[in-house]
């Protein structure tokens, strides 16, 4: 008896990878996705200190439910171009938003589509001890200071999400001690104080297509994709989620009436003592260069509302930028409940840009 057509031509072989590679896709990320495993969050974190409100943390999967990474290998962009002449599908392509991450005279890039497989990867650069933090959920993308040799925070993901924003924690001390900080602001919501002790110290960071950062920084090495995960990179399981302003787990509150639709993009700029907010749909035209001012620091921003890139660059005393974050509007005003007076600044009304004190009271009300 004659085997089936199928079988006989070999496509049962590509139509088993197909299954296979779709079910693991599906696995990873339909919780997250679907909203499914709201339940009670797992046991090996004590909400008993939680300083927000214990109904709006859910957990999304399992404590490191995604793969972290550790001091990660590089590559040269010259390896990258190589790779896209050489393999099926590009590593990287010009339009590709990355984090840009510059520090002590060294340039590192982190793909967006390898961040939201991992969505956090602790690192060295120029000798500084960091986290680079990513949430899909939020399009949220903050860069952490990790302490120093003999005395470093690992992140880790732990499952569980306030407002939907990933709520992280240290590895090297484990479940039973570590604090859980929110990865938009850094704040502890259990084991820590609220007002800023055990505030994770975020950095300046740009977020940037890969075509503006290599311009910029030919001689930057990129974060190397793990072998056995480039299939699930060239998937993007939250297209439909950014298509759309529907939000697949618990918020409160959500923003007014602004303008803004939730899943808008914001920049945070810190500067001092003062917090500004660049919402990008209400800079101009996009794309556009602008320049703005925030605590008498000018800075010229260049930015894409519609990739969702902007580049923050200050155009003296760089000293005093602290941070700088991004986020989707409705994640960040769930977690500051305000909302700054010059929100609908544009750059014709030479103003402070949407100032608030850095310096709230907690990211949420028990």
């Amino acid at each position: 008896m004659k085997a089936p057509a199928l079988f006989r031509s070999g496509w049962w072989v590509v139509v088993a990878a197909l299954v296979v590679s779709g079910a693991v896709v599906w696995i990873m990320v339909a919780p997250i996705l679907t909203g499914q495993g709201r339940g009670v969050a797992p046991v090996e974190f004590d909400l008993g200190s939680a300083t927000v409100d214990r109904g709006l943390i859910v957990r999304a999967m399992a404590m490191d439910g995604v793969r972290v990474l550790s001091s990660p290998d590089t590559i040269s962009p010259q390896e990258i171009d190589r790779y896209n002449s050489e393999e099926r599908g590009k590593l990287l392509v010009p339009d590709d938003r990355v984090v840009g991450v510059f520090l002590g005279g060294v340039a590192r890039a982190y793909p967006l589509r390898l961040m939201r497989w991992h969505e956090v990867i602790n690192d060295v650069v120029g000798g500084e001890f960091i986290a680079v933090t990513y949430s899909p959920l939020c399009d949220s993308v903050v860069v952490y200071s990790t302490g120093t040799a003999g005395d470093v925070i690992e992140l880790g993901v732990s499952g569980l999400l306030y407002n939907s924003n990933p709520l992280l924690y240290d590895r090297n001390k484990g479940p039973e001690s570590s604090p859980l900080w929110t990865q938009l602001d850094g704040l502890p919501v259990t084991g820590g104080d609220p007002l800023q002790l055990n505030r994770l110290r975020p950095l300046a960071a740009d977020l940037i297509t890969w075509r503006d950062w290599r311009a910029q920084h030919p001689e930057t090495t990129i974060v190397a994709q793990q072998p056995d995960m480039k299939k699930l990179y060239k998937r993007d399981p939250y297209h439909s989620y950014f298509g759309s302003d529907v939000l697949r787990f618990p918020v409160a509150p959500l923003p007014p009436e602004t303008g803004l639709r939730l899943k808008d993009r914001v920049v945070v700029i810190a500067v001092d003592d003062t917090e500004a907010i660049l919402a990008l749909p209400f800079l101009g035209e996009s794309p556009g260069t602008v320049e703005v001012v925030v605590a008498d620091l000018p800075f010229r921003v260049v930015f894409d509302a519609e990739v969702g890139v902007a580049e923050v660059d200050p155009l003296e005393d760089t000293e005093r930028l602290i941070s700088v974050r991004y986020s989707f509007w409705f994640a960040w005003y769930s977690l500051k409940r305000t909302i700054p007076d010059n929100i609908h600044a544009t750059v014709s009304d030479d103003t402070i840009f949407g100032s608030v004190p850095t310096t709230v009271q907690s990211p949420g009300g028990v």
